[in-house]
């Protein structure tokens, strides 16, 4: 793949990446701002959608394929710009494509970016939405609120995501996250543990315990972080009961997602392969 050849030639230069939008190509910077916003926010499902068991995963791959195609372009642009090769690290994991995220972790990590999903952490609030930023030294978790300002909820509860008018957010969402924000739990690599994956979530096990408090002041201290980082929905999986005639339906989480990203995750932060990594071991449940 092409990108994947531009991500690989990039670490070599990683120097010349930057956050800085008077460095940026206007275009290229653009491209994984405010047209990675427009494209998030688009409205691809309506409320009939929900008895469509299917709609919902086919509208978040047509938005996963836009994320990745705008960063690529964006990288053609502007190969400096270190937001599309952190939007590139996050999709191609999305995506599957383990060996080109690999490439862009390295060029995004060894420029000084992060990694970064929207998140939920279901031990805090199931319905309130974190940013989870992975960077070479640590784990720091952020309050949605912190990034996107205030925001209204959407149905569920849960937040409605911001337009493009949310420039923190969405330059965070690309790797460069404002330094002048402080985060709610900052995690060295070296208290990290072991790496659980499961259906839906990784769990990360911590030497220390970290204090999280949500947009509305509900607080825990934990001492393994169970987060679903965003991006993968799973599958609906038809079968029979054991002694009944009727079908069912079950969800069946992406836990080759969860896996991937864990394993290349560690590759880029933990060289000496101190993070444990529990064989996976997927069932029903989380």
């Amino acid at each position: 793949m092409f990108l994947a050849g531009l991500c690989a030639a990039n670490a070599a230069f990683a120097s010349e990446l930057t956050c800085d939008p008077a460095r940026i190509d206007r275009d290229s910077y653009r491209l994984t701002t405010e047209a990675q916003a427009l494209n998030v926010t688009a409205q691809r499902t309506s409320w009939w959608d929900g008895f469509n068991l299917g709609k919902q995963e086919a509208a978040l791959a047509d938005l996963n394929v836009d994320a990745t195609f705008l960063a690529e372009r964006a990288l053609e642009l502007d190969p400096r710009n270190l937001m599309g090769h952190a939007i590139l690290a996050r999709q191609f994991l999305i995506d599957g494509n383990a060996e080109a995220a690999e490439a862009a972790w390295a060029a995004t990590l060894d420029g000084g970016g992060a990694v970064v999903w929207t998140a939920t952490l279901y031990d805090v609030d199931a319905r309130t939405y974190f940013v989870v930023a992975f960077d070479r030294q640590a784990i720091r978790v952020y309050r949605f609120g912190q990034l996107a300002g205030v925001y209204k909820k959407a149905r569920g509860g849960v937040p409605e995501i911001p337009g493009p008018a949310a420039t923190r957010l969405w330059s965070g969402l690309g790797g460069c996250l404002d330094a002048t924000i402080v985060p709610e739990a900052s995690v060295p690599w070296s208290d990290v543990k072991e790496i659980k994956a499961g259906n839906w979530v990784l769990w990360f096990k911590l030497a220390r315990p970290v204090t999280i408090a949500n947009d509305h002041g509900k607080r825990k201290t934990l001492d393994e972080i169970k987060v679903n980082l965003h991006g993968r929905t799973g599958t609906i999986e038809v079968y029979k009961p054991v002694g009944e005639d009727h079908l069912e339906t079950r969800g069946r989480g992406p836990t080759g997602y969860q896996d991937m990203v864990r394993r290349v995750m560690v590759k880029l932060v933990d060289p000496e392969k101190r993070i444990a990594l529990p064989p996976i071991k997927p069932g029903v449940g989380w």
